[in-house]
């Protein structure tokens, strides 16, 4: 494969780029030193697995978008600093702008598009019950991070959430309705939880 970002020959020059860019004589580096390593991985994303050939520089999340047209994660930075590409990988929550292709082959990946995982589902449906989004696009990162949360707190108020969420960045809602949806969700959960039937519970019956 050839890769895009092959730069022109003389910023690899150090004496050729220190010269007046109107002195310099524009050509590219040869195709030849422009290819980029290919790889064959295996993904295995929300239960399927998936094998993909990538570039060595491919992030996870281009593999996630591009090669496999899982859209969940979004590319908003490409910096870490939005959280919008956040996942799950191997159960530990990474922004897959961070992360290269090849070093999650053969690894467990869980994206906010997941249909199979119940917690999933209920945080999505809180966001969306509480009005916890609005044009969507740091959705996919919220929906994880909450999960996240709600697995691993042993409390949870509003500034735990927000502490949570600071790798987050919504730029339309205000985290309001967010923190709202969350808090929400944790009372839905623990209702759940408290009216289910305890297993291995003794009835106090005779034998």
């Amino acid at each position: 494969m050839s890769d895009p970002y092959c730069l022109p020959w003389y910023l690899a020059d150090p004496l050729e780029s220190a010269k007046p860019a109107a002195t310099r004589p524009f050509k590219t580096i040869p195709h030849e030193r422009c290819v980029m390593s290919e790889h064959h991985i295996s993904l295995t994303v929300d239960g399927e697995t998936e094998s993909l050939t990538v570039a060595g520089r491919t992030l996870l999340v281009h593999a996630l978008r591009d090669h496999l047209g899982i859209t969940a994660p979004k590319v908003g930075c490409e910096t870490s600093k939005c959280g919008a590409c956040t996942v799950s990988l191997e159960g530990d929550l990474v922004k897959s702008c961070t992360v290269l292709a090849v070093q999650a082959d053969g690894c467990s990946i869980q994206t906010a598009a997941d249909t199979d995982h119940p917690l999933l589902e209920r945080v999505r449906d809180g966001l969306h019950d509480a009005h916890g989004l609005q044009c969507g696009y740091c959705t996919p990162g919220m929906v994880m991070s909450t999960a996240d949360l709600l697995q691993e707190a042993d409390t949870l108020d509003e500034d735990v959430i927000r502490d949570a969420l600071k790798g987050n960045i919504c730029r339309c809602t205000g985290y309001t309705n967010i923190v709202s949806a969350i808090e929400q969700t944790a009372v839905a959960l623990e209702g759940s939880e408290s009216t289910a039937t305890p297993t291995g519970q003794d009835d106090g019956g005779d034998d």
